[in-house]
């Protein structure tokens, strides 16, 4: 797959537990973040955002396995399997603890490795998210998200979805009210359908979307077993405290929240400064306190 070149931002691939991960990285000091993107992103939704956040930390996005440039994923591939790209993927790089930020379907699998390898990360940050089993599974209501079923259901999304990725992100997922109406264009979602367009390209939106809607028991486990103890911060849309609700028992009584307003559910495409700003507040406290 050919990439076009995106100034002060370098493009790497590395073979790491069983597959090959492509991620970009910015700046060169200050301590370093992680970003992972959600559905039907790449690590291209935080491409404005990095620019800002690279002026002063050391900033790496990932495309997870299945999406974007990395590999696609493979039978018998988990978000479990994701995590521990993750967590390869920092160990390789010499990078951790790193401040982790998540947007979307990726929430529950970076509280997965913050949980389970809390020694890879100084602080999380939830975007727009939720939890299995604390708040997520309302979103399979048809009126809400009726796409969810599909992209859960093994082999239906490349049969229903293949060849229509333009029409489908464009006509009915980056659309009001789940985005503001001009901040994601079609050049951005040229650069997210280039995954989907591969042989396997829907794979990891399979398995995340399998993953995240049958595992709340596994959920509510490891959050009762494994409360974040390191710094984290929810962010929401202006109106809604979605994330917030969903985190609050996993982080109990540490959870720190903010809203962004004048935005949709993409925060990170549609309000890159207003959520830059957010992080780095945040982060600031944190180094200062470590």
């Amino acid at each position: 797959m050919t990439l076009a070149p995106t100034p002060g931002i370098a493009h790497h691939t590395v073979a790491l537990n069983g597959t090959n991960l492509h991620y970009v990285s910015a700046g060169l000091a200050g301590t370093p973040i992680l970003l992972v993107h959600g559905w039907p992103e790449t690590w291209w939704a935080f491409h404005k955002v990095i620019a800002i956040l690279a002026k002063s930390h050391r900033v790496l996005a990932v495309d997870l396995r299945g999406f974007g440039a990395s590999d696609t994923a493979h039978p018998g591939d988990t978000t479990a399997t994701m995590v521990e790209d993750l967590h390869a993927l920092i160990g390789h790089l010499g990078l951790g603890p790193v401040h982790l930020a998540a947007q979307d379907f990726s929430g529950p699998l970076a509280f997965r490795l913050a949980a389970t390898r809390p020694e890879d990360v100084l602080s999380f940050i939830a975007v727009e998210t939720s939890l299995p089993g604390f708040g997520l599974e309302k979103l399979s209501h048809p009126t809400l998200a009726w796409y969810f079923g599909t992209l859960a259901k093994q082999g239906a999304a490349g049969r229903f979805f293949k060849g229509r990725e333009t029409e489908l992100l464009t006509e009915f997922i980056f659309t009001p009210p789940m985005t503001t109406s001009t901040a994601i264009g079609a050049s951005d979602i040229a650069e997210f359908i280039r995954g989907y367009e591969r042989a396997g390209g829907w794979n990891g939106a399979q398995i995340i979307y399998n993953s995240n809607l049958r595992e709340a028991e596994h959920y509510a486990a490891l959050v009762a077993a494994r409360p974040l103890a390191m710094p984290a911060l929810a962010i929401d849309r202006q109106g809604s405290d979605f994330t917030a609700k969903s985190f609050a028992p996993a982080v109990p009584g540490k959870l720190k929240t903010q809203m962004i307003s004048d935005t949709g559910h993409y925060v990170a495409m549609e309000a890159p400064v207003a959520l830059a700003s957010t992080m780095l507040a945040f982060m600031s406290d944190v180094d200062q306190a470590s």
